[in-house]
């Protein structure tokens, strides 16, 4: 396979400045990171190379502003540089998405969404899992109606035949390749595809945590309190579902087992849809092909808390947006379930107020710290919780001593 000499890095700030000065599109929310913090890289494929480039074109979008950057930004690992709960799309730009935008980061150790042995939902791409590839979950807010608002694959390849880059895509993909649409949509997402898995900004490495696991630095008094709060049963309970520890062969933990749980995140009335009463956003259970599996209903997807303190918003609805909060949220949402949910007319807590009725027994109240009840003393405290947010400081990348 052709490669080409630049470092990923570098070529994305190259891309960046010359779609921008070129009109040829950008980044909403992209531009050039510091190479410094950056692990080394290889050079990129001609495949991979074309996906930096497609990847930071917003050209390809009906609005003409927004790229997959836009939502995936590399200056915030691969997750949104602003603060709003949900992204904006569609034609105009200015119609809010449903859910909040992930970090796309360490993706590429993901499975297709499958049932475990034991029966668990885990693997899949998007909050319910419903793509089975990064190259499925790259091709389909090209299409969405409230993403990148195009009206069908014919009208993105017509936009990618006119960009500055289209030469090289026929080189890689054949003279022909624009005047078969469907082809040439496969072969797009192929290459952002093959850009996520060669370009290892997308997965790094590099925090102090790694540092640690190998061997080459100390935490510091909170971050250690913190590491045992992340990992103990009876207290955070966190590694339940975010692994911390190395695999037995070695491989440094991805902090999810990218599994689904039902929080009863409290309802976002700051999302549109949410005005209207009866909406409800219902996870797994949305999905065609898993509509009978009821117990499903409110479930959404384990993200890594790798680079978590450099989110802006947390949770499948953006409903916090601070770290602090969060984590509080976890701990006394049981125990102060009034601080986070709105009172009924007769004055009693409506808890777990983002679900129907009849799913709000799907919410987990069985694990710690969700296993208590009003009155109780919180699994942890306000210094524990700034102890285990230390610790999550320390999963971000780029550490340098």
């Amino acid at each position: 396979m052709r490669v080409l000499s630049l470092s990923s890095k570098g070529l994305w700030a190259a891309t960046t400045a010359c779609l921008v000065a070129c009109g040829g599109g950008g980044s909403n929310g992209g531009g050039a990171v510091s190479g410094a913090d950056d692990p080394p890289q290889a050079p990129l494929s001609l495949q991979a190379a074309l996906g930096l480039k497609i990847f930071a074109d917003t050209s390809l979008s009906a609005s003409g502003r927004q790229s997959c950057a836009s939502c995936h930004s590399p200056d915030s690992a691969h997750s949104p540089s602003n603060d709003l709960p949900v992204q904006l799309g569609g034609a105009l730009s200015d119609l809010q998405g449903r859910r909040s935008s992930p970090s796309i980061d360490y993706l590429s150790f993901n499975t297709p969404f499958h049932f475990a042995a034991d029966g668990t939902p885990t693997g899949g791409f998007f909050w319910d899992g419903r793509a089975v590839s990064l190259k499925d979950q790259a091709g389909q807010p090209f299409l969405g109606a409230i993403e990148m608002a195009n009206a069908s694959k014919a009208e993105v390849i017509g936009k990618l035949a006119q960009a500055r880059y289209a030469a090289e895509f026929k080189a890689a993909f054949g003279a022909d390749i624009f005047s078969r649409p469907d082809d040439a949509f496969d072969r797009m997402t192929l290459a952002l595809q093959q850009y996520q898995r060669e370009d290892v900004s997308f997965r790094p490495f590099s925090s102090k945590y790694d540092e640690f696991l190998r061997g080459k630095v100390s935490l510091a008094e909170p971050e250690l309190r913190g590491l045992a709060l992340f990992n103990s049963p009876a207290k955070g309970n966190c590694a339940a579902c975010h692994p911390s520890a190395k695999a037995a062969d070695g491989r440094l933990p991805l902090f999810t087992d990218f599994s689904y749980d039902n929080l009863g995140v409290p309802r976002n009335l700051a999302i549109a849809a949410n005005a209207d009463p009866g909406y409800f956003d219902l996870g797994l259970c949305e999905r065609p092909e898993l509509a009978a599996r009821t117990d499903l209903c409110g479930a959404f997807k384990v993200p890594s808390l790798r680079n978590v303190a450099k989110r802006r918003t947390f949770f499948h609805n953006g409903r916090f947006s601070t770290l602090k909060d969060a984590l509080s949220f976890y701990v006394q949402r049981d125990t102060q379930p009034e601080k986070w949910y709105p009172r009924n007319a007769d004055g009693t807590v409506h808890k777990f107020d983002d679900l129907p009725l009849k799913y709000r027994d799907n919410v987990n109240t069985t694990e710690a710290p969700y296993n208590r009840r009003p009155g109780d003393a919180p699994a942890l405290n306000e210094a524990e919780i700034d102890d285990l947010i230390a610790f999550l400081k320390t999963l971000s990348d780029g550490y340098r001593p």
